[in-house]
């Protein structure tokens, strides 16, 4: 795997020592990562390359977390995300869910269960753009 295939995880945490925890998980587990204290800082950033996820709390502030799901969408950004909240309830779980989010976990969560979920928000990247790669392949080939 080259460097510019290497999945990135970013977190997107107002909390200086959440996002340090978890990016001390991910450095032990051979993950890249970049890390973020608000919405907007996450947003200066120029889109992933390869294969991404986004581990986005709740709640942030100013944009929050399901209005910047909302606003990646609307632009046409698909990362796949998993949500992290210490404040999370089942209606902003079912809209998250509902808008695509891969996992919604309630802090203080499981290592494990965040590895997991990160495992196949990545998975799922890959494959979707596998898919575009093909179909713009495809798209080539017939305006031939």
């Amino acid at each position: 795997m080259t460097p510019a295939d290497a999945p990135t995880v970013f977190i997107v945490d107002d909390d200086a020592g959440v996002r340090a925890s978890i990016q001390g998980l991910l450095k032990s587990a051979r993950l890249r990562c970049a890390s973020f204290g608000t919405a907007e800082e996450f947003l200066r950033n120029k889109p992933p390359e390869g294969p991404s996820c986004l581990v986005l709390d709740v709640s942030l502030p100013g944009v929050n977390g399901l209005d910047l799901q909302r606003e990646l969408a609307d632009a046409g950004v698909r990362i796949p995300i998993i949500f992290i909240t210490g404040h999370g309830d089942i209606p902003m779980t079912v809209k998250a869910m509902k808008s695509g989010a891969v996992e919604f976990l309630t802090k203080p969560f499981q290592d494990q269960d965040l590895l997991d979920a990160i495992r196949q928000a990545l998975d799922r990247d890959r494959v979707t753009r596998q898919q575009q790669s093909s179909l713009a392949g495809l798209r080539n080939a017939t305006r031939r």
